[in-house]
Protein backbone atom coordinates (compact mmCIF):
# COMPACT_ATOMS: atom_id res chain seq x y z
CA UNK A 1 0.00 0.00 0.00
CA UNK A 2 1.54 3.36 -0.33
CA UNK A 3 -0.31 6.49 -0.28
CA UNK A 4 -0.73 8.22 -3.26
CA UNK A 5 -0.01 11.93 -1.20
CA UNK A 6 -0.24 13.85 2.10
CA UNK A 7 -4.03 14.86 1.55
CA UNK A 8 -4.06 16.96 4.94
CA UNK A 9 -2.36 17.59 8.38
CA UNK A 10 -5.03 17.81 11.57
CA UNK A 11 -4.34 20.40 14.29
CA UNK A 12 -6.97 20.58 17.00
CA UNK A 13 -7.78 24.31 18.16
CA UNK A 14 -9.98 25.94 20.85
CA UNK A 15 -11.56 28.50 18.76
CA UNK A 16 -11.91 28.35 14.82
CA UNK A 17 -12.80 32.24 14.67
CA UNK A 18 -9.35 32.91 16.31
CA UNK A 19 -7.24 29.96 14.66
CA UNK A 20 -8.47 30.37 11.18
CA UNK A 21 -6.61 33.87 10.47
CA UNK A 22 -3.83 32.97 12.56
CA UNK A 23 -3.04 29.97 9.79
CA UNK A 24 -4.26 31.87 7.09
CA UNK A 25 -1.44 34.60 7.91
CA UNK A 26 0.85 31.64 8.46
CA UNK A 27 0.52 29.27 5.46
CA UNK A 28 -1.38 32.04 3.00
CA UNK A 29 -4.16 29.22 2.60
CA UNK A 30 -7.55 30.14 1.47
CA UNK A 31 -10.19 28.77 3.76
CA UNK A 32 -12.27 25.85 1.54
CA UNK A 33 -14.80 24.59 4.01
CA UNK A 34 -15.77 25.46 7.34
CA UNK A 35 -18.76 22.95 8.77
CA UNK A 36 -20.43 21.52 11.68
CA UNK A 37 -19.37 17.41 12.01
CA UNK A 38 -22.17 16.65 14.21
CA UNK A 39 -21.47 13.08 14.30
CA UNK A 40 -18.22 13.68 15.70
CA UNK A 41 -19.63 17.08 18.01
CA UNK A 42 -17.08 18.51 16.31
CA UNK A 43 -16.28 22.38 13.70
CA UNK A 44 -14.02 21.48 11.01
CA UNK A 45 -11.98 24.33 8.65
CA UNK A 46 -10.27 23.00 5.85
CA UNK A 47 -7.35 25.63 4.62
CA UNK A 48 -6.31 24.56 1.06
CA UNK A 49 -2.40 24.90 0.79
CA UNK A 50 -1.22 24.17 -2.37
CA UNK A 51 -2.06 20.54 -3.38
CA UNK A 52 -2.72 19.95 0.70
CA UNK A 53 -4.58 21.05 3.15
CA UNK A 54 -4.22 21.72 6.64
CA UNK A 55 -7.75 21.02 8.75
CA UNK A 56 -8.45 22.59 11.79
CA UNK A 57 -10.31 21.06 14.43
CA UNK A 58 -12.58 22.50 17.37
CA UNK A 59 -14.66 20.39 19.92
CA UNK A 60 -18.80 21.50 20.07
CA UNK A 61 -19.20 19.54 23.18
CA UNK A 62 -16.96 19.04 26.25
CA UNK A 63 -17.71 15.07 26.33
CA UNK A 64 -16.00 14.56 22.43
CA UNK A 65 -13.10 12.80 22.21
CA UNK A 66 -11.77 15.82 20.61
CA UNK A 67 -12.41 17.71 23.78
CA UNK A 68 -10.55 15.22 25.60
CA UNK A 69 -7.41 15.25 23.20
CA UNK A 70 -7.47 19.28 23.74
CA UNK A 71 -7.57 19.19 27.32
CA UNK A 72 -5.16 16.98 27.66
CA UNK A 73 -2.35 18.39 24.99
CA UNK A 74 -3.78 22.03 24.29
CA UNK A 75 -3.21 23.42 20.69
CA UNK A 76 -1.55 20.67 18.52
CA UNK A 77 -0.87 18.64 15.80
CA UNK A 78 -4.30 15.99 15.85
CA UNK A 79 -3.22 13.74 12.93
CA UNK A 80 -1.61 13.00 9.57
CA UNK A 81 -4.14 12.10 6.73
CA UNK A 82 -3.17 10.02 3.81
CA UNK A 83 -4.81 9.72 0.54
CA UNK A 84 -4.57 6.26 -0.66
CA UNK A 85 -6.94 4.88 -3.83
CA UNK A 86 -8.54 2.15 -2.65
CA UNK A 87 -9.16 2.43 1.22
CA UNK A 88 -10.03 -1.54 1.29
CA UNK A 89 -7.02 -2.55 -0.26
CA UNK A 90 -4.81 -0.05 1.58
CA UNK A 91 -6.11 -1.66 5.28
CA UNK A 92 -5.80 -5.27 3.84
CA UNK A 93 -2.29 -4.55 2.91
CA UNK A 94 -1.31 -2.64 6.21
CA UNK A 95 -2.73 -5.19 8.69
CA UNK A 96 -0.54 -7.52 6.64
CA UNK A 97 2.36 -5.40 7.76
CA UNK A 98 0.97 -5.23 11.41
CA UNK A 99 -0.89 -1.91 12.10
CA UNK A 100 -3.45 -2.08 13.26
CA UNK A 101 -6.42 -0.07 12.62
CA UNK A 102 -8.99 1.94 15.51
CA UNK A 103 -12.03 1.47 13.13
CA UNK A 104 -13.11 -2.21 12.04
CA UNK A 105 -14.36 -0.93 8.52
CA UNK A 106 -13.83 2.22 6.80
CA UNK A 107 -16.71 4.72 7.72
CA UNK A 108 -17.52 8.10 5.74
CA UNK A 109 -16.20 11.50 6.56
CA UNK A 110 -16.40 14.49 5.48
CA UNK A 111 -14.62 14.19 1.78
CA UNK A 112 -15.30 9.97 1.91
CA UNK A 113 -14.16 6.88 3.17
CA UNK A 114 -11.98 7.00 5.92
CA UNK A 115 -10.23 4.88 8.52
CA UNK A 116 -7.90 5.54 11.53
CA UNK A 117 -4.63 3.52 12.60
CA UNK A 118 -3.79 3.10 16.11
CA UNK A 119 -0.85 5.17 16.96
CA UNK A 120 0.53 2.96 18.87
CA UNK A 121 1.20 0.66 15.61
CA UNK A 122 2.83 3.62 14.37
CA UNK A 123 5.01 5.18 16.70
CA UNK A 124 2.72 7.23 18.28
CA UNK A 125 1.19 9.52 15.70
CA UNK A 126 -2.77 8.70 14.53
CA UNK A 127 -2.82 8.65 11.02
CA UNK A 128 -6.05 8.56 8.68
CA UNK A 129 -6.75 6.89 5.46
CA UNK A 130 -8.66 8.98 3.15
CA UNK A 131 -10.38 7.92 0.08
CA UNK A 132 -11.91 10.98 -1.49
CA UNK A 133 -15.46 10.82 -2.51
CA UNK A 134 -14.46 11.74 -6.43
CA UNK A 135 -13.03 8.05 -6.22
CA UNK A 136 -15.51 6.27 -4.15
CA UNK A 137 -18.70 5.59 -7.40
CA UNK A 138 -22.06 6.54 -6.24
CA UNK A 139 -20.60 8.63 -3.28
CA UNK A 140 -20.32 11.70 -4.86
CA UNK A 141 -23.85 13.04 -4.64
CA UNK A 142 -24.08 11.15 -0.92
CA UNK A 143 -25.46 13.81 1.51
CA UNK A 144 -24.13 11.83 4.59
CA UNK A 145 -20.48 11.81 3.36
CA UNK A 146 -20.53 15.67 3.54
CA UNK A 147 -22.07 14.95 7.72
CA UNK A 148 -19.99 12.59 9.09
CA UNK A 149 -16.48 13.62 9.89
CA UNK A 150 -13.27 12.66 12.19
Amino acid sequence: MRPERVDHTAIVVRDLDEAIPRWQRLTGGKLAVRKVVESQAVEIAMLAIGDSQLELISPQSSDSGVARYLEKHGEALHHVGLRVADIDEAIEALISEGFAMIDPRPRQGAHGRIVFLKPRSTGGVLVELIQHVDAVPGLENDPQAADSAP
